[in-house]
């Protein structure tokens, strides 16, 4: 069985069209839709969203934003999303650098937890992408 699934980021419209499966890297933790899921609303953490469909399944680097799940579908607003392939490598290590920097000025408990926490997810994103790479 399908569903609709879009993906839009600010820049353009990355991809619309019937999938099988689609794994979301979402603030709580990963998960997957199939058709038919209950609606939902989710947060993104940065990290790789997968779509299965017709072939290979297709991955890419997805940095904040939401996925909403509804009757029609899946829809994700993602922040930046970039094909794992044309990722820019130092655009990984750009952002870590940031996120290392905004827990170096954080002023409160409240915003050093946060960028603790992206600075941890964007560390992951980096570890996942150097096993995937290895394994192919």
């Amino acid at each position: 069985a399908t569903f609709h699934f879009e993906l839009v980021s600010p820049e353009r419209q990355l991809f619309s069209g019937a999938v099988e499966h689609v794994v979301v890297p979402g603030s709580e933790g990963d998960f997957g839709i199939l058709a038919g899921h209950a609606p939902f609303v989710s947060t993104l953490r940065p990290g790789i969203l997968t779509i299965h469909g017709d072939g290979q399944p297709k991955r890419l680097y997805v940095r904040g934003g939401f996925a909403e799940i509804s009757a029609g579908g899946l829809t994700v607003l993602a922040e930046r999303a970039t094909a794992v392939e044309d990722l820019d490598p130092g655009q990984l290590d750009r952002d870590i650098k940031n996120a290392e920097e905004d827990l170096a000025d954080a002023r409160d408990d409240a915003a050093r937890n946060k960028a603790s926490e992206r600075l941890d997810q964007l560390k992951g994103v980096k570890a996942a992408l150097a096993t995937a790479g290895s394994t192919h």
